[in-house]
Order: structure tokens, then C-alpha cells, then sequence
């Protein structure tokens, strides 16, 4: 029988060992992080300081446990021009994770200001879809700290399937090396011992995947985006938007989104005031691919459009918070941050449309595979690339 290793949990690993291990295929699916509740995810962040500070989560599950529970379709134009249509999969997927909008019930004050503020500037502002239950959620603004109700999805649910179908999950055990013998796929080495398997796929995120990728030989790590994105905010007394479900509202404009959002970072900013003192707005923008990951470093450059692209977004953002009642004496911004690292091992660059490398047997189905910055959060794409990626293996390739 066909082995099959995959080697990260997070949205590509957990969808593509579900999709593997129901249609009988023997999966293993090693993770460097340990397993862990989703309330205690937040322990397990790992930031990295670049030229934007990126965030990523090194548990079971991945960076899913701690995302704020957005559904966005994107990238699906992008695609196309690499011969890749996932319209039947983002359909599947968004079925399987009971993507929805939440009702009116859930949605607070602040978001509702911003909201009806961006309406009365003529701006086209909706809900948010969400991979969140209505039925068991209760606000707290703590989506980016893990989900303590388990109301919102997160990829611990395909690995569930994927083991009660006869999948074998590995934690605490970090690949280091892709194995290689006579220019062919043999497996992959951790600090303990080798797993030898006929296929690999790598979906250890952005930044450990290309690093695996170089070390097995090939060119990767260049073309990095992160999606920059800065919180606009400021202060609106007792508004206890802190406690809300964070972007819970989308307003789309060209190469970037915005969507009401909480950060501590801006009550420290503001003097006098209080968390539940502060509403604001998240501004992210589909950056340029001017990064690099290297066995070393990570380096991400912010463009001259980028930056132009932040300043946009940000006067946009105050004019509304204003107009709902923030001070606008009181305005401050986030430093830049990164929130969905891709493209370091981009389609057309370095995997085929199938997402395969130049070794035969070496795939990858994450987030480095997407070729160009979505501008808003990727998981749905990654969930459906990965998926399409698992029916070929069960129907072609095993």
C-alpha cells in the first residue's frame, strides 16, 4: 500500500490526511507542535521579527486555532491563469466548516457603528463570513487566542476524521530533513528517527516548508508576502468593543479589505484609556512579494506601494471610526504586522497546478503555494487547494 506522509496540521495537513485517509490511504501526519485545547492555543505563538512582525502557531492544528474565524473566498483569478479552477472544492469546504454570517444577536455596539457609519460615507460594508456556530458562541473578542467553546472550526476537525479513518498523528516532532536516495523520494528524517513513505507533502507553513524544500535541493523561500496589515484606533468611552467577535464586518476595496478590530497595542498607546475604551479597524493590503526565507532569516521589505496602500486604508479607517464617534484627537495606529505569510513556494515557480516539486513524489499544500498576496485571510483557498490536491492523489497518483 501507498504510504503517505504529511507533514504539518494546520489547514492543507488536516483537510489533504482527511481527504487521503477516507478514500483508504495509509496517512501520517507529523507535526512539529504539541496537541493542545483550542482555548490554550495561545501559548503556542510563535512570533517572528522581520520587516513586519509575523505570527504563526506551532501546535496541533496550526495557525487555524488561532485565526479569527474568517471565510473569504480569494485568489480564485489568480488561479485560473495557472490552470487551477477550486470553485467545486470552495463549495465542499465551505459545507464541511458550516461557513456562515452571524446573526444580528452576535454582532456589538462598536461593530454596529462602524458598520452604519461606513453606510452613511456611501461605503459598501457586510458581514463577515464566518467558520464560526452561532449556537455556541459567546463574544469575548478572544478568536486570536484559540476558541475555549469550541464554537469556532479549526483544522483539529479533519484530523478527528482523518485518525477515525485510520490516520497515524505524530506531535512534539519536528521534521528537519526531506530523504533522498538516488534523486528519489524516500521520506522525511525528525531528530529521533526516519519516516520512509512514497509520498510526502509538505504544509508546514510558509516559512518551514520552503526551508525543507531548500535543504532537499530546490530553489525556494523567494516571493514572500505576509498580507500587512496595520489596526487603526482610538478611543470611544466604555464602548466594550474588546469584548465583541472581532472582524465580524468586511468592507472590500481594490488590494486591500477593512474590518472592525481590536488591539491592546492601541490602549497602550492612548493615554487614560482602557481596553473596553478603544474601536477600531484593521487595515490589510495585498502586499508585494518582497520577501525572502532563507535557512536563517526571514526578511520582508514594505514597498513604496505598500506603504501607500496602508496610508489609504488608514485615512479610510479614521474617517469612519470618526464618523462613529471615535476622537479623533485620540487616532493612533499598530506598528505593521503580517498576518498569512505565502508564496515561497509558489505555483508556476516552484510546484507544478498539481502541486508537485521537480521530486517526483514531493508535494506542497499550504499557504507557500499561493503566487501572489490575497489581501484578506487565505484559509479557505488553502483548505480548497489542499483538498483538490488529495482527490488527485487518490485518483491518480495512488
Amino acid at each position: 500500500m501507498t504510504k503517505v506522509l504529511v507533514v504539518g496540521s494546520g489547514a492543507g495537513g488536516g483537510i489533504l490526511a482527511s481527504e487521503l485517509s477516507r478514500n483508504g490511504v495509509e496517512v501520517t501526519i507529523i507535526e512539529k507542535g504539541p496537541s493542545t485545547p483550542p482555548g490554550d492555543a495561545h501559548r503556542h505563538y510563535d512570533i517572528i521579527n522581520t520587516g513586519v512582525e509575523i505570527s504563526r502557531t506551532d501546535c496541533v492544528g496550526g495557525t487555524t486555532m488561532v485565526t479569527a474565524g474568517n471565510a473569504v473566498r480569494t485568489c480564485q483569478e489568480e488561479l485560473l491563469k495557472h490552470g487551477i479552477n477550486i470553485d467545486a472544492e470552495l463549495d465542499e469546504v465551505e459545507e464541511e466548516v458550516g461557513v456562515t454570517t452571524l446573526p444580528d444577536s452576535l454582532f456589538g455596539e462598536g461593530t454596529l457603528k462602524i458598520m452604519d457609519s461606513a453606510r452613511e460615507m456611501g461605503l459598501a460594508m457586510e458581514k463577515m463570513p464566518k467558520f464560526i456556530d452561532p449556537r455556541l458562541c459567546r463574544p469575548c473578542g478572544k478568536c486570536v487566542l484559540g476558541c475555549s467553546r469550541d464554537a469556532k472550526w479549526t483544522s483539529q476537525e479533519y484530523l478527528k476524521s482523518a485518525i477515525n479513518s485510520g490516520a497515524v498523528l505524530i506531535d512534539n516532532t519536528p521534521v528537519v530533513d526531506i530523504l533522498i536516495k538516488d534523486e528519489k523520494l524516500k521520506g522525511v528524517r525528525t531528530p529521533d528517527k526516519d519516516y520512509l513513505a512514497d509520498v510526502v507533502v509538505l504544509s508546514a507553513g510558509a516559512i518551514s516548508t520552503p526551508r525543507l524544500l531548500q535543504r532537499a535541493g530546490l530553489e525556494a523561500g523567494a516571493k514572500l508576502f505576509v498580507d500587512t496589515f496595520v489596526t487603526i484606533g482610538g478611543k470611544l468611552e466604555a464602548i466594550g468593543f474588546n469584548e465583541e467577535v472581532q472582524m465580524n464586518a468586511l468592507l472590500k476595496r481594490k488590494n486591500l479589505i477593512l474590518s472592525p478590530h481590536f488591539s491592546s497595542i492601541l490602549a497602550d498607546k492612548i493615554p487614560g484609556a482602557l481596553p473596553g475604551d478603544i474601536l477600531g479597524m484593521m487595515v490589510k493590503i495585498r502586499d508585494s512579494n518582497q520577501g525572502q526565507v532563507t535557512t536563517n532569516s526571514v526578511v520582508k521589505y514594505n514597498t513604496a506601494l505598500d506603504v501607500e496602500l496602508l496610508c489609504e486604508g488608514a485615512a479610510l479607517a479614521g474617517s469612519i471610526l470618526t464618523s462613529a464617534g471615535v476622537d479623533p484627537q485620540s487616532l493612533v495606529s499598530t506598528p505593521a504586522r503580517g498576518a498569512h505569510p505565502g508564496g515561497t513556494a509558489a505555483i508556476g515557480d516552484v510546484v507544478d497546478s498539481n502541486l508537485e516539486t521537480k521530486i517526483e513524489g514531493l508535494f506542497v499544500a499550504d499557504a507557500s503555494v499561493i503566487p501572489r498576496a490575497p489581501g484578506a485571510p487565505p484559509v479557505l483557498t488553502i483548505l480548497a487547494l489542499a483538498k483538490r490536491l488529495g482527490k488527485y492523489l487518490s485518483k491518480e497518483r495512488i
